[in-house]
């Protein structure tokens, strides 16, 4: 509990002074009706204390990510949405589609620099060196990091975001499970430097050796999700492929790019895995053209991110933490009723 004058929590709590000191020293005397009384005070007083302190100065937050827009759209939406809860706060935002590594260093290095103070960064980006570089500057400089979605071999206060060992290894178990037939499984990830999509990849070649080894992967990847650019790559990868697409699993998006490509080359996946409940997606969910999507809640990733960098500057109780979503399983009869943003109501 944090220090507060008795006769604040007495007057609070509607106790008197006599009776909080009791409850707070664990003296003899005291109601478990008073020490609950007590305790509920000093979590009031906590809450108006921490919202006194937050509406003292503005909080910033830098949000940066490479990301199709049809994904960076839903963070945006969902980090407005939790700003509102924390008094004095607003959000930046640099959303790419894609670009070099070093437009991505340039921008981390304009954060808190002079004119541009910051009180910390949400990010997704590749596990590239210079990224990952150009974050610890940001930790020497006291502006601390959380990844979102996708991890960093760098001092990051924290991880938040979906569990993708666990997401590859559910999509390994529903294309076993729905796939009879044996031939490929194509797999799709934005970049091979995306550390979460690389990760949930893996986890699925790895499960699926166990449960279906007759089933052969095939992977595409650096085609950074856009429609274009992934039609193009899929359709490579199928160009004198001799085992049928059975499968699909697709990590990194450019699911419209996908199906088309596999039309076009007479192929017709049994089972087809997809990322995330975004328009293009809830689309494809609901028209049968794909049959899953493993989706997880970016609102409550939002406020678990600000919620770490609260942490980092002592205006929440606790120490950042990293925290792994749970996968949820949505196919075209449990799609979620509201999902929040206009085009998912």
């Amino acid at each position: 509990m944090r220090s507060h004058r008795v006769r604040d929590i007495a007057e609070q709590a509607g106790l008197s002074a006599a009776t909080v000191d009791r409850v707070l020293h664990g003296r003899p005397g005291a109601s478990p009706r008073a020490a609950r009384a007590v305790e509920q005070a000093v979590a009031e007083l906590d809450r108006q204390e921490r919202a006194l302190r937050l509406g003292a100065r503005p909080i910033v937050v830098d949000v940066v990510m490479q990301a199709p827009r049809r994904f960076t759209d839903r963070v945006r939406e969902a980090v407005e949405s939790q700003l509102p809860g924390i008094p004095g706060a607003r959000a930046r935002f640099d959303l790419r589609e894609g670009g070099e590594p070093a437009d991505l260093v340039r921008v981390l290095e304009r954060v808190g620099r002079p004119g541009r103070s910051s009180h910390g960064v949400l990010l997704k980006a590749p596990a590239v060196p210079e990224v990952e570089s150009a974050v610890a500057r940001l930790a020497d400089r006291g502006v601390p990091v959380v990844t979102l979605v996708t991890d960093l071999r760098a001092p990051r206060i924290a991880y938040v975001g979906l569990d993708n060992a666990a997401a590859g290894q559910t999509a390994a178990y529903l294309v076993a499970r729905m796939t009879r037939s044996e031939g490929s499984v194509l797999t799709t990830v934005s970049r091979s430097s995306f550390y979460g999509e690389e990760e949930r990849r893996s986890a699925l070649v790895a499960e699926l050796d166990r449960l279906r080894p007759d089933l052969e992967v095939l992977g595409v990847a650096d085609a950074d999700g856009l429609d274009g650019s992934t039609g193009d790559a899929v359709r490579a990868a199928l160009a004198g492929l001799a085992a049928p697409v059975v499968a699909v699993y697709s990590a990194g998006g450019g699911n419209r790019a996908v199906l088309g490509a596999l039309d076009e080359a007479g192929q017709t996946c049994e089972t087809f895995v997809a990322h995330d409940l975004d328009a293009d997606n809830l689309a494809l969910l609901r028209a049968g053209r794909i049959d899953v999507v493993l989706h997880h809640d970016l609102r409550a990733d939002a406020r678990t991110a600000l919620t770490q960098l609260l942490r980092h500057h002592h205006l929440e109780a606790g120490s950042p933490v990293s925290v792994g979503a749970a996968v949820q399983v949505v196919t075209r009869t449990n799609i979620p009723a509201r999902l929040g943003p206009a085009w998912l109501r």
